[in-house]
C-alpha cells in the first residue's frame, strides 16, 4: 500500500490466482443488467458465446432467426456450447439474438447469479475505498486533531478484511497506529490483535475502541456494517523477549 497525496494505489500480480473473497456489487456494476424481454429470471446482460479454449463440439454453423448463417466461431476460438446445448438453451429463452434476431447468439448472464459480489480487480478507485483526506476526517472526528500523517480510511480496511477473512476470523495488525484496522475488524465482527509500541496505544487506540464498543463511533464503516456496539478486549503489555543470542550468535530460548 502506497500513500501518494490523495491516492491509494494497490497492485497484485496474478490476482486471479489469489484465494480471496468477493467485492460487494455497486450500482455501476449492476447498470449493465437489463430486462428488455421481461425475462421472469430477472435482469441480464449478453455474454460471449466464443472462447479460446479448445472444445471438440464447438465448431459448427449457426442459423440466426433472421436467416443469416454464421459459418462458425472466429478464427482461433470455439463456441462454448455444443449445437444441441445451444438449441436447448434457446428453447429455454437463455439466448439473446439481438433486437433484429441477426446477431451472434449471446448467452444471458443473470444478475441473480452474481448478486453475491464481483472478483476484485488490481486497481481500486478512491471513490470505492476512500483516500487519505477521508481518513483524516475520520481521525479528526474521533480525536479532534490531525495526529497521524498517513491514516488509512475505514472503507479501505473494510474491503481488505472482507476479501481476506470471514466473521469470527482473527485479524492481526502489528503496527496499529491509530487503530483503524482493529476498529474496522471489530465492526465487521472479527476478532483482532493490535500491537503498538507508541504511547498512542493508550492515548488514542483505547479511546477509539471504547467508542466502537460503547456505540458513540458513528463514522467510518459503522453504518455500512450495521454496527451498533458491543464486544470487548484485553489490554496487555509485551513481556521481555523469550530469545537471546548464545556465544556463537545463534538465537536460543533464554534461560
Amino acid at each position: 500500500v502506497s500513500d501518494m497525496h490523495d491516492h491509494i494505489l494497490l497492485y497484485a500480480k496474478n490476482i486471479d490466482k489469489l484465494n480471496v473473497g468477493l467485492v460487494p456489487r455497486t450500482d455501476e456494476n449492476n447498470k449493465l443488467y437489463k430486462n428488455p424481454d421481461n425475462d421472469p429470471r430477472g435482469p441480464w446482460r449478453p455474454g460471449p458465446l466464443a472462447a479460446r479454449n479448445y472444445y471438440g463440439l464447438g465448431t459448427y454453423p449457426i442459423v440466426c432467426p433472421s436467416g443469416r448463417v454464421i459459418d462458425g466461431p472466429p478464427n482461433g476460438s470455439y463456441w462454448r456450447f455444443s449445437e444441441a446445448k445451444l438449441r436447448e438453451m434457446d428453447r429455454q429463452g437463455l439466448i439473446y439474438w439481438g433486437k433484429d434476431g441477426n446477431n451472434v447468439p449471446a448467452p444471458k448472464l443473470y444478475l441473480e447469479k452474481v448478486a453475491g459480489g464481483t472478483k476484485p480487480t488490481s486497481f481500486w478507485k478512491h471513490d470505492d475505498v476512500g483516500n487519505n483526506q477521508d481518513a483524516k476526517r475520520e481521525i479528526l472526528s474521533l480525536f479532534g486533531g490531525d495526529v497521524f500523517a498517513t491514516p488509512k480510511p475505514e472503507t479501505l480496511m473494510e474491503r481488505i478484511i472482507n476479501l481476506a477473512t470471514k466473521p469470527g476470523d482473527l485479524v492481526l495488525d502489528s503496527f496499529a497506529g491509530s487503530g483503524t484496522t482493529g476498529a474496522v475488524a471489530h465492526k465487521m465482527r472479527r476478532r483482532w490483535i493490535m500491537v503498538e509500541l507508541g504511547d498512542h496505544a493508550k492515548t488514542h487506540i483505547v479511546p477509539r475502541m471504547q467508542k466502537v464498543i460503547d456505540g458513540p463511533d458513528k463514522g467510518g464503516v459503522t453504518e455500512a456494517t450495521g454496527w451498533t456496539g458491543g464486544g470487548g478486549y484485553r489490554f496487555v503489555k509485551m513481556a521481555p523477549s523469550l530469545l537471546e543470542k548464545d556465544a556463537w550468535g545463534n538465537w536460543v530460548i533464554a534461560k
